[in-house]
């Protein structure tokens, strides 16, 4: 990680999750952090936990509706004008709305459209050009993506649809980064069932089936996904690891 001292990286969905403990384990590898999020309090938190413990570099909150292309394009401005540029864009932010493709509701459809798909999109699309633009030439877009865009699940099939699409993305963009002759890395990294706040926001009528679920194996937690992210920007240069799939070991699906 030492040649990431001092640069700069951007997590979405830097709240709460892995994208908090992503963020965390990047500013205290000397990185710069920039975090973004709807609600940006918890953000602060963190920044402010991390101050106080001596961490090498600092976190920078950004409030940013990743749902709006205005606020994203607004956000990549303030990041180039205050930090130079987006070395890493990390694209954690996504969600899930369950239901059928059968009865699901088109205002559900679109909301994971624009979180899961047409976001981190943009997101490696701006961070792309903010690093050609200085001549960066190691950057590294990183897209946690999910098992759901390897297989589907009932019930789940257009939140499994937005994740193949990551999947498509982060080749699409290898295959786009080395027709340019770029050594930019593109890579995304697919969890199974990791203990976050993400099952309860997508059970919130029923938390309980959420918390049941978690307890009924040992989990990954989001430091075990903050480490994998070390992991991938830690490779040389000359390998590019295009795709992590990890599941808990008790995991049967």
């Amino acid at each position: 990680m030492e040649r990431w001292v001092g640069r700069v990286a951007l997590v979405t969905g830097a709240s709460v999750g892995i994208g908090n403990a992503t963020a965390r384990a990047l500013v205290q590898h000397g990185m710069k952090v920039v975090g973004c999020a709807r609600d940006v309090d918890k953000i602060r938190e963190t920044a402010t936990e991390l101050q106080q413990a001596g961490a090498a570099r600092q976190l920078y909150p950004v409030q940013c509706d990743l749902t709006v292309e205005a606020e994203i394009r607004a956000m990549f401005d303030n990041i180039e004008a205050e930090h130079g540029g987006v070395d890493v864009c990390i694209n954690n932010a996504g969600l899930a709305v369950k239901g059928s493709l059968l009865s699901g509701s088109f205002e559900a459809f679109r909301t994971m459209t624009d979180v899961n798909i047409l976001a981190p999109t943009l997101c490696s699309q701006l961070a792309v050009q903010q690093m050609r633009k200085r001549g960066v030439d190691d950057g590294h877009i990183i897209t946690l993506n999910s098992m759901s865009g390897h297989r589907i699940y009932l019930g789940m099939a257009f939140y499994g649809m937005t994740k193949f699409a990551m999947t498509a993305m982060t080749e699409g963009l290898r295959r786009e980064l080395r027709e340019m002759k770029s050594h930019i890395r593109a890579t995304c990294i697919s969890p199974g069932l990791v203990e976050t706040e993400f099952a309860i926001r997508m059970n919130k009528d029923d938390p309980q089936k959420a918390r049941d679920l978690y307890a009924s194996t040992q989990c990954m937690q989001a430091k075990d996904l903050a480490d994998a992210v070390l992991y991938v920007l830690g490779a040389p240069p000359h390998v590019e690891i295009n795709d992590i799939w990890m599941r808990p070991t008790e995991q049967t699906t």
